[in-house]
């Protein structure tokens, strides 16, 4: 055998050992590399609320976060208002009028309105203001 075969056989030979690791070994990360993210998880019963949540005649609510404060928005017949909110266990409390209102997980019947009561998920303030999802 030619003595270049011998040199391309061991270059080769010694390429594929090269490339072969220990797959025991954990690998090691890039710093180049970014690590992805985890979707957050809902923290609390009330995190599961984030969105639009729907009510009759053009009213709705919607819910979203900033760190661990709510911003409660209510599209009344009044029109829209913001209320900060914060997590109260199974409810979001907040102040509208300068009274503490709360907001809480029921179903249709249990808004006190005709147009939501065959709705099962739903969020309620007071009887007779109520928003559903479908």
């Amino acid at each position: 055998m030619p003595k270049s075969y011998l040199w391309t056989i061991a270059l080769l030979m010694t390429l594929v050992i090269a490339g072969c690791k220990d797959r025991t070994q954990p690998a090691a990360e890039s710093p180049s590399t970014p690590t992805p993210k985890a979707a957050p998880i809902a923290d609390t019963v009330t995190d599961k609320w984030l969105g639009k949540w729907i009510g009759p005649e053009g009213t709705y609510l919607v819910l979203s976060k900033n760190a661990e404060k709510y911003a409660v928005e209510i599209n009344s017949l009044d029109g829209p208002a913001t209320y900060d909110g914060m997590s109260a266990g199974d409810r979001i409390e907040f102040q509208r009028n300068g009274k503490t209102e709360y907001i809480h997980a029921g179903n249709g019947r249990d808004t006190g309105m005709k147009w939501l009561l065959d709705k099962s998920n739903c969020l309620i303030i007071k009887t007779g203001e109520g928003f559903c999802r479908d």
